[in-house]
């Protein structure tokens, strides 16, 4: 029986590996086993319970104030010690994450095969974002198959990982995760957003990147208010669990007519507010995916994006955090039919939501008994 690892400790992976857990283990012939590392720990088990998947392994590393070299070293360790006691024939991760990086490293020193979903993103810059850019190449390198969701994906690891053979372009799994959780008549269960007025047009902001913290955070909350105050808008900040981050939207935001501060909410509610949503700004990598999906233009609040085909396809918009350009791109697709239906009928560049179904395709070939 073929022994599979799938590793994951941040929301984000465990919305992208779940389809792919799931398939796996409709497999017989495997033995397939979730690692969690609890990098996230509420936001993580949230996404679990959408999908009814139970970590075979819980880590449980997560600390307050932890810093990327403790969870680095307790993934390091964890992982490793479940690797001794049970020496899994692969080893798969997922993105960008200090997990991924982590425990294929961990993988590497148990000298265990490595398989690297959604491979090949790629800036310009190793330090930005940081430190995702860098755990991403660095997995890359480690890893021998790649899953990259796009062709310009896959270029980018034929190009940097020399003698690199197994590579195989399969779409991103989260536009399987998202097509599994929209329904077409969802019932909010929170107040706040089952007490929005779908009527009017709903702007969904996420911020949780580190470049963003401090002083970019405050220039985009600015931007919030002078968007709120020019346009019969509603905005829902979706908040990170991030302390820091709470704290500055309380601050800027907290009492501002229209604008509705809410935790982060399950995927399945998360998801469903975005199909219904005008238009979403966010730094975060997965929703330029995941939006465009479901035909809702992306301002991206960042510098640059390692997912440069949805701006080439005219779903996402790079730009930034200054406060006066937000503030313009807002205005335009509000006020512009044209432009708004030119990127949200764009086509989606990151898959069918039959990736999870082409990875498992391409292990049963390697790993049929």
């Amino acid at each position: 029986m073929a022994k599979f690892a799938v590793v994951f400790g941040t929301r984000p992976e465990a919305i992208k590996m779940a389809p792919v857990v799931l398939a796996m283990r409709q497999n017989p012939k495997w033995d397939v086993r979730v690692i969690c590392t609890g990098q996230h720990r509420e936001m993580l088990h949230q996404v679990l319970e959408v999908f009814q998947i139970r970590p075979d392994y819980d880590l449980d590393i997560m600390t307050h104030g932890q810093t990327l070299e403790d969870i680095t070293t307790r993934v390091l360790q964890g992982v490793g010690e479940v690797f001794r006691n049970w020496h899994p024939d692969l080893v798969l991760v997922h993105g960008d994450t200090t997990t991924a990086f982590a425990a294929a490293l961990a993988a590497f020193y148990a000298q265990v095969p490595i398989a690297h979903v959604e491979a090949g993103l790629r800036t310009a810059d190793l330090g930005n974002p940081f430190p995702e850019e860098a755990n991403r190449r660095l997995t890359d390198v480690l890893a021998e198959i790649h899953f990259a969701p796009t062709e310009q994906a896959a270029e980018n690891i034929r190009r940097e990982v020399r003698g690199s053979k197994e590579v195989y372009i399969t779409g991103n799994t989260v536009i399987d995760a998202l097509l599994q959780v929209v329904e077409e008549d969802y019932q909010f269960r929170t107040p706040a957003l089952a007490g929005l007025d779908f009527s009017k047009p709903i702007v969904v902001v996420t911020v949780h990147r580190r470049e963003n913290w401090g002083t970019p955070l405050v220039g985009i909350c600015q931007a919030l208010r002078e968007i709120v105050a020019a346009h019969q808008c509603q905005i829902v900040v979706a908040m990170h669990q991030n302390p820091r981050l709470q704290e500055v939207f309380r601050r800027e935001l907290d009492g501002v007519e229209h604008v509705y501060l809410i935790p982060a909410p399950d995927y399945r509610e998360f998801a469903n507010l975005m199909k219904r949503s005008k238009l979403l700004l966010t730094d975060s990598g997965g929703l330029q995916e995941e939006a465009p999906a479901l035909n809702v233009p992306v301002l991206v609040l960042r510098e640059q994006t390692e997912r440069p085909e949805g701006v080439a396809a005219g779903t996402c918009k790079v730009v930034g955090t200054a406060p006066q350009r937000i503030v313009e791109s807002v205005a335009e697709l509000l006020t512009n039919a044209q432009v708004y239906n030119t990127m949200a009928l764009a086509p989606n560049p990151y898959g069918d939501g039959r990736a999870a179904q082409r990875i498992c395709g391409i292990l049963e070939q390697k790993y049929t008994v």
